[in-house]
């Protein structure tokens, strides 16, 4: 009954990954199609209101100035909202300024689309923040990443075209794609019991006498884009373990769904610019693999539960359900977590610090290969980095000059894509290594062995990857760890696109190849084994030493 219930959620997914992958290739096409009828009208009220009359393609530099430039006022807006929100209105519980260094980290953490979260929800925010910046955040950023992986997809199956007008692209993400769905699975969730209210803290008369305090709030709002943005914040320090976000097994697989289908219909979409559907399918093949195989490890560690635990004689016949609601069981929050961590979304159903010692694993793997589908477009700009380093190593192996979708692949590209796989492990090993060296991080550290070094690695990496969930039992909310994941966060994201964006504008400018008998094809299944094999290697080169002290060390030392 398990492997049914995931296996449903699954089949769900492949069935709509076509037509949700043409609908977003029909919003980012700008060619005339039915949707300008229904969101035209509001798309020019806007740009004229900023004044874009002219949405001419732009290169790769004005594209990401035009990013970064967006971005920066709203960090500078969002900022001032959070560090004054005590006296703002719209705070009925009354919740106090957010602090100068936590703030920085959280505006950065939802700018970045990571939403890590070294605050309580229910108490680090009030309604007022929660809407104008929690909320506003989790679209623009959203919207801020999939525009980036229109602009790299338009760069690299287009010639001298540029890469699209930053602010469509920025502005139809929202109008035409996350506003609409939001709606929808806002209404659908209130209708499964999820509050959706402006009322403030109830107080309640429990059976036994006693006074409770029940947060309450614009809840369903919320958890609809925080999810189809895959952010991942929670308007509850329990995020969707909490039966107010997530009251049961139909509205988890509501979210699973809605932080899983866009990302993971990109690759069709991406199919559909470079005219080659095959191409897109093993790009999507490629991640599906990727994902079962970690799904498996964690469902199958999860349910043979903890040794520890079952050495004592105690019934475990539903696997290891610390830190897990009864109410999803052992395969929705198997799923849950392989998905929330492939999507980098970084929302929980349970808690990740109490899984198993593989489990674990399989949620820290997905964030450090980072290509497993994926945020709004980090998945597939990154999945597509290691298609071109593929067609590199098999070009140098047989002597040709490496292709991709007819364009060469030279030294200019290869340098920035080396300088993108060199930054993310480096953003993730050097500031775990430095928080046992200083005070300040190792005693923020709850777990003195082996999966103490786990629970600072998963933040590092959960950062980096732009993801959001942690391993809770770590006490990250003062200076140093606001500022080093702060700082991670905002390398691990715009690194990245900057030196992606760069090799979109080359390949962009470069005159097509002709395909000839010798071409080596990355359509067909050769090239899904050569391309999972490239991203697990480099994995392996670049993590294994540091997953041996952490989660192996912690399996082999509990059998």
């Amino acid at each position: 009954m398990e492997l049914l219930q995931m296996g449903i959620v699954i089949v769900v997914l492949l069935l709509l990954v076509k037509p949700v992958g043409t609908y977003m290739f029909h919003v980012f096409s700008n060619e005339p199609n039915r949707t300008d009828k229904v969101f035209g009208s509001t798309e020019n009220v806007i740009f004229k209101i900023i004044g874009l009359r002219n949405r001419d393609s732009m290169n790769w530099k004005k594209y990401v100035l035009s990013f970064i430039a967006t971005n920066a006022v709203l960090i500078a807006i969002s900022y001032m909202l959070l560090r004054f929100q005590g006296i703002l209105p719209g705070n009925p519980n009354g919740n106090e300024n957010m602090e100068a260094s936590l703030a920085l980290n959280t505006i950065i953490s939802f700018m970045t689309n990571t939403n890590l979260q070294h605050y309580s929800g229910e108490s680090g925010v009030t309604y007022l923040t929660q809407m104008a910046f929690v909320t506003m955040m989790m679209f623009t950023s959203a919207a801020s990443g999939a525009a980036i992986a229109v602009a790299f997809i338009r760069g690299i199956t287009r010639r001298g075209e540029g890469l699209g007008n930053f602010f469509q692209d920025f502005t139809k993400a929202i109008i035409r794609i996350f506003l609409p769905l939001a709606l929808i699975v806002t209404i659908v969730l209130v209708g499964l019991k999820v509050p959706q209210t402006f009322d403030p803290t109830a107080t309640v008369t429990t059976l036994e006498g006693v006074e409770q305090q029940i947060t309450m709030g614009p809840i369903a709002s919320l958890e609809a884009i925080k999810h189809l943005g895959t952010n991942g914040g929670g308007f509850f320090g329990a995020n969707s373990s909490h039966p107010f976000e997530n009251p049961g097994p139909l509205t988890n697989v509501i979210e699973i769904l809605s932080m899983w289908l866009l990302a993971a219909s990109l690759p069709y979409m991406f199919g559909l610019f470079a005219k080659n559907k095959k191409q897109g399918w093993v790009i999507f093949s490629s991640m599906m693999i990727l994902f079962l195989i970690f799904l498996s490890i964690s469902y199958s560690s999860e349910k043979a539960g903890n040794p520890a635990i079952n050495s004592l004689g105690i019934e475990s016949s539903q696997g290891s359900m610390e830190g897990k609601e009864v109410r999803f069981g052992i395969a929705q929050s198997a799923l849950f977590s392989t998905v929330t961590t492939a999507a980098t979304t970084g929302s929980v159903n349970n808690m990740h610090d109490t899984l198993t010692p593989l489990g674990g694993l399989a949620a820290l793997s997905e964030m450090m290969l980072n290509v497993v589908f994926g945020g709004k477009g980090v998945g597939l700009v990154n999945m597509l980095m290691y298609a071109i380093l593929g067609v590199f190593i098999c070009g140098l192996m047989v002597g040709r000059t490496p292709e991709f979708l007819g364009r060469k692949i030279e030294a200019r590209e290869m340098k920035l894509i080396a300088l993108v796989i060199l930054v993310h492990p480096f953003i993730i090993l050097v500031p775990t290594a430095l928080s046992f060296m200083t005070a300040s991080g190792y005693d923020s550290i709850s777990n003195p062995g082996f999966h103490g070094l786990t629970q600072s690695l998963y933040e590092y990496t959960s950062s980096a990857a732009n993801n959001g969930s942690g391993f809770e039992g770590l006490a990250d909310n003062n200076v140093f760890w606001n500022v080093s994941t702060g700082l991670v966060m905002f390398f691990g994201r715009y690194m990245s696109i900057i030196a992606m964006l760069a090799v979109a504008g080359s390949l962009n400018a470069k005159k097509p190849v002709a395909e000839t008998i010798g071409t080596f094809r990355t359509d067909n299944k050769l090239f899904i084994g050569i391309l999972i094999g490239v991203v697990l290697l480099i994995g392996a080169l670049t993590f294994l030493p540091v997953i041996v002290l952490g989660p192996v060390a912690e399996f082999l030392t509990l059998h």
